[in-house]
């Protein structure tokens, strides 16, 4: 990966490409104050510079009949390296499991989580993730409703 660095012309071409990935690139262009040509030569620069990750859609859950979502705190019996990335490469595999992150404090690691329905979550909590090797306690919480959901960072473009 090369290094890139950043100017204002970069910074406004990610923030276009984090609110909307499907921008046509002379819309992108247009948004940061430059021609065709350069813009698309700037973006696979990013890419390969790793700043862009990905393109994805974002799905409606609901729509698909994946009404539960729950954040499970888990706490594991050993925080050894060996065992912290055996959890994680276990969770890897389980398509419920929509984010992972490893935190500092008493709970190890925070997961959001998808199901169908609260008995399909719990089904998942008892068949898999509590008995899960090294898993010693999971605290649930359920979301009621979801009042914000900004991806990425926070990008200025001044």
């Amino acid at each position: 990966m090369s290094k890139v660095k950043l100017d204002r012309i970069d910074r406004r071409i990610l923030h276009s490409l984090q609110a909307n990935g499907r921008i046509t690139n002379v819309e992108l262009a247009r948004h940061a104050g430059i021609s065709a040509p350069p813009c698309l030569r700037r973006v696979r620069a990013l890419e390969e510079a790793g700043y862009i990750r990905g393109y994805h859609a974002d799905i409606d859950p609901e729509r698909l009949e994946f009404g539960v979502m729950v954040f499970a705190q888990v706490g594991l019996t050993s925080q050894a390296e060996a065992d912290l990335v055996a959890f994680e490469t276990l969770i890897a595999g389980w398509p419920e499991v929509r984010e992972c992150h490893m935190l500092a404090g008493e709970t190890d690691f925070l997961l959001k989580i998808v199901a169908r329905d609260w008995d399909t979550y719990n089904r998942f909590l008892t068949t898999r993730l509590t008995a899960a090797p090294n898993v010693s306690n999971v605290k649930s919480a359920l979301a009621i409703r979801l009042s914000k959901q900004e991806f990425g960072v926070p990008i200025d473009v001044t």
